[in-house]
């Protein structure tokens, strides 16, 4: 019983040039993107023929032709708008937003160490692209990039997380059981939001920037009508896995929640893939955690930072986000304890180092919700330790003092007696703002982190390993080296195939500028099969990158 399972993130960031009232974001985006190339593997394609967006979980397909265009993601683009980054993720352009997937990794600290290090590339592809002085891919103006998920006035991008699990697994159980999770995990994992309703119609301060923008229970869709549970079905894997697609999580700058959303939801698949097996009654579970209408409860969370908020069940009675959290993690725990006994403390006997630290920092995400949950406001402003892992806790209290600080000078220069500090005030907003800012220089988030108010998982040293060096564990390791290795040769990647040219191939007459039999392709659907000590030696062997996938493919 593990948290370890193939997993990755995609990040889309908000990109705008500073300084004038009206920019192109789409241009910006490809900016971004054509900054983050380098000359080498400029002309890498990205191969679509893997993708199947109108692919649905439920066991149905949509019509090509009854889809909206942003849902045909597998349709090629005309334009260089994807790059193959040097630890094995993508950069690219999706819609107008400069976005980067990490590469693939098998536990929850290597998914967090990964999805942050994407930040530290494309921030420098955002500095390429502003040179003032500018080269062949620079714009030569400002191009500034925040890791958030809302403009404040209706727009929204997202914060996705992939997981591969068992295909076997009944649908409607991981919809029932993740619609619970998804819902209730907002308590610890949002990272905070001005704003009440979709463009901020109503002032206040709630837990999730996401959670407003989520108007359906269950769909295909992710840029309009947003899911709870998005049913896109495209595996990038062997065909015993699906990809549990989540699009409904917050844009954390914070360690300890990011890890918490891959290493929690991680563990409650691994449940839903083995209770039945235990013994465990899951229907129970999922009856007992069925809301009436959940996707009103997602907003319902998210606006209540007292963390009581009823919950009606679709059976009668209510609940709360913390108690669904509660009963979520004790049925881990149950499943556990039948699956691998315990230790003389009643501890399941966790099976890897991981699956330990997750599940012992979910138990202290309840303690400090809790602990915030019966402390009034002044209290929650000295909770140091808790706001130290709880992102929207130390967001609220950078802006609650702020509130308070201009109201008290609000107050001192109002006769009335009435002025108040209104959480409508533009200068609350504007460092909501600047929690998400990439810039180091321009972020409140960084100043936070560097003077020890957050509580870190990893350190610099480590990120800038990973921003430039691929996962070891996975086809991520493969991918980035071989256009290390070979980038000349490589005509196209995606994250299940690679297509290289053969030595002394031709010039063709398509787009490719080679012949299709001057091609070979390798499938590499099984996500651990090419990681680096499945392939570092065939890699150091090899004499060009067609001998190599030749012989990789051999082997299958």
């Amino acid at each position: 019983m593990t948290v370890r399972r193939v997993m990755g993130t995609e990040t889309e960031y908000a990109v705008s040039q500073p300084g004038v009232a009206y920019y192109q974001p789409v241009k910006l985006s490809f900016d971004v993107v054509g900054a983050a190339a380098d000359d080498a593997t400029r002309h890498i394609r990205w191969d679509y023929r893997q993708e199947d967006p109108v692919n649905d979980a439920r066991g149905t397909r949509l019509d090509r032709a009854a889809a909206r265009p942003d849902m045909l993601t597998d349709a090629p683009q005309l334009n260089i708008t994807n790059v193959i980054a040097p630890n094995g993720g993508r950069i690219y352009v999706d819609h107008a937003h400069p976005e980067y997937s990490a590469p693939e990794t098998t536990d929850p600290f290597q998914a967090l160490l990964y999805d942050h290090a994407g930040d530290r590339l494309m921030l420098a592809a955002a500095r390429a692209a502003s040179a003032a002085d500018p080269e062949p891919e620079a714009s030569g103006h400002p191009v500034v990039l925040h890791r958030n998920n809302v403009d404040g006035k209706g727009a929204s991008w997202g914060t996705h997380e992939n997981y591969m699990m068992r295909r076997d697994v009944p649908f409607a159980d991981v919809a029932a059981l993740m619609t619970a999770h998804f819902v209730s995990r907002q308590i610890w994992a949002g990272s905070g939001r001005v704003g009440i309703g979709e463009a901020s119609e109503t002032p206040g301060f709630q837990l999730s920037q996401r959670a407003d923008t989520i108007h359906a229970k269950i769909g295909l869709q992710t840029t309009f009508d947003r899911p709870i549970i998005n049913t896109r079905d495209e595996s990038h894997s062997t065909g015993a896995f699906r990809r549990l697609h989540v699009i409904v999580g917050d844009a954390n700058r914070m360690d300890v929640p990011q890890a918490l959303k891959l290493g929690v939801t991680s563990i409650l698949l691994w449940t839903l893939e083995h209770a039945r097996e235990a013994g465990y009654d899951l229907d129970a579970l999922l009856g007992s955690l069925q809301l009436a209408d959940p996707v009103e409860a997602m907003h319902t969370v998210s606006h209540d930072l007292t963390l009581t908020a009823a919950l009606p069940l679709e059976t009668g009675g209510t609940t709360t986000a913390w108690l669904m959290q509660v009963a979520l993690r004790r049925a881990v725990y149950e499943v556990a304890a039948a699956t691998l006994g315990t230790d003389t403390k009643g501890e399941p006997a966790w099976e890897d180092r991981e699956t330990r630290n997750i599940m012992a920092m979910w138990g202290q995400a309840l303690a400090d919700t809790a602990a915030i949950r019966h402390a009034d406001d002044d209290t929650r402003l000295t909770m140091k330790a808790e706001a130290g892992r709880v992102e929207w806790l130390l967001k609220w209290q950078l802006l609650e003092k702020l509130r308070r600080k201009i109201a008290r000078a609000t107050r001192a220069t109002d006769t009335t007696g009435t002025g108040a500090a209104s959480w409508a005030d533009a200068r609350l907003a504007a460092v909501d703002l600047s929690w998400a800012a990439l810039d180091p220089a321009k972020s409140v988030f960084a100043r936070l982190a560097a003077a020890g108010s957050v509580e870190r998982l990893v350190d610099d040293d480590a990120l800038d390993r990973a921003a430039h060096n691929p996962p070891e564990t996975t086809r991520a390791w493969l991918r980035a080296a071989l256009v290390r290795t070979f980038p000349a040769d490589v005509v196209a990647a995606s994250w299940s195939h690679l297509t290289v040219r053969k030595p002394a191939a031709g010039v063709g007459d398509d787009a490719t500028g080679v012949r299709p039999g001057d091609l070979v392709s390798l499938d590499m659907s099984d996500p651990l099969a090419f990681r680096k000590e499945n392939v570092e030696t065939a890699l150091a062997e090899a004499d060009d990158a067609a001998s190599l996938i030749e012989r990789l493919a051999l082997r299958r």
